[in-house]
């Protein structure tokens, strides 16, 4: 049979559709393509399931084709960034075609929940192929793929022991040290709430502010730039998540490759005993879905070997089903185990976390 896939990228606020960052050069749309696009992906189709995505990788479109052909189930799919989708889905309302919402991060996932946006999964085969803390406690969303948040550090300037514990951040012996992305990235918002949740206020302000202090430079970049920050010699200490440095290191670009090869990666603890910060890419069901038959089928196959395979093996996340093959490069970090901290708390904590950072001065 013959399958069809589209992409619209979201790109204005909400309600408006526009081409915006498409993955490939051909999923570039005109206005009037674009209409035409969400015209036909209007509710009411059998056999077909529309997902929103937050994740932007060709090896995604590879996933779609591959679960079509086992289940003959129609995939159309929408990509753009996971603040772009959930005001999309505001200003759509009962109306969103949408049935699956794929977002990285659970801090990003909880805002869809929080704002109505989602439903409770139905039960499944797929609850036992993964650990329980991946599965949202109200049945909101579940992990698909761990990202784990870590350092990387330049080992001629810094010892692995200086970075071994989050809190060593904020020590005054790494001042002027420190590379990291913008306060209001979700990435750490999450690891920030997750700070609030293990430690309370009080000391989660203390390691905010102590991290502005050992600043080299003004927030700025994505997690790559602080890599190639310490690389080029900017800082000695980036905050990065794992796949970031795995994926220039198995880069082909020399340029790449290089600057991830001369630094170290570390995953720091909460304390003694603690675990890394574990958060996920994952899935919601949205709503106003009556699909949930076709979705949980969706969901049950991203959670297959197989699917964990193409979900991961581009992007170097880490799969959660313990049957997944780990994709080439992870074999560069340690196995991660299982964290105890809640995903929802990283969501809680969000404003929270905002305004901790504020407060600090991490811009």
């Amino acid at each position: 049979m013959s399958h069809t896939l589209l992409k619209i990228s979201i790109c204005a606020a909400a309600g408006l559709v526009a081409a915006c960052s498409p993955s490939t050069p051909s999923s570039s749309k005109s206005a009037s393509e674009n209409s035409a696009e969400k015209a036909a992906i209007a509710p009411g189709s059998n056999g077909t399931l529309r997902v929103y995505s937050a994740r932007h990788y060709d090896s995604d479109r590879l996933m779609y084709e591959a679960f079509e052909d086992q289940t003959g189930i129609r995939v159309l799919y929408r990509e753009a960034s996971a603040n772009q989708l959930l005001e999309t889905m505001k200003a759509e309302g009962e109306s969103t075609p949408a049935d699956l919402i794929i977002a990285s991060d659970a801090g990003a996932l909880w805002r869809f929940e929080d704002a109505g946006l989602t439903q409770a999964l139905p039960e499944g085969e797929f609850e036992e192929r993964i650990p329980e803390r991946l599965l949202d406690d109200e049945r909101q969303w579940v992990g698909l793929a761990r990202r784990v948040r870590g350092i990387a550090y330049d080992p001629e300037r810094i010892s692995a022991d200086q970075v071994d514990h989050w809190k060593d951040l904020s020590d005054p012996a790494l001042e002027g040290e420190i590379c990291v992305r913008s306060s209001t990235n979700i990435y750490n918002l999450s690891l920030m709430g997750e700070m609030i949740e293990r430690w309370g206020q009080e000391e989660a302000q203390a390691w905010a502010e102590g991290v502005v202090n050992n600043m080299a430079r003004q927030p700025q970049g994505g997690d790559t730039d602080q890599i190639e920050a310490v690389a080029a010699g900017l800082c000695g200490v980036a905050i990065t998540n794992h796949y970031y440095w795995v994926r220039m290191a198995e880069s082909s670009s020399a340029a790449a490759s290089d600057a991830a090869n001369s630094t170290e990666l570390v995953f720091p603890d909460f304390g003694e005993g603690t675990s890394p910060h574990v958060n996920i890419t994952g899935v919601a069901l949205a709503g106003p879905s009556q699909n949930t038959d076709l979705a949980l089928e969706f969901i049950e196959f991203l959670l297959s070997p197989e699917g964990q395979a193409r979900l991961v093996t581009e992007t170097k996340e880490i799969p959660v089903n313990p049957d997944a093959k780990r994709p080439q490069g992870l074999e560069r970090i340690p196995q991660i185990g299982e964290s105890n901290t809640r995903l929802s708390a990283f969501g809680e904590h969000q404003s929270q976390a905002q305004r901790t950072f504020d407060d600090a001065g991490w811009n």
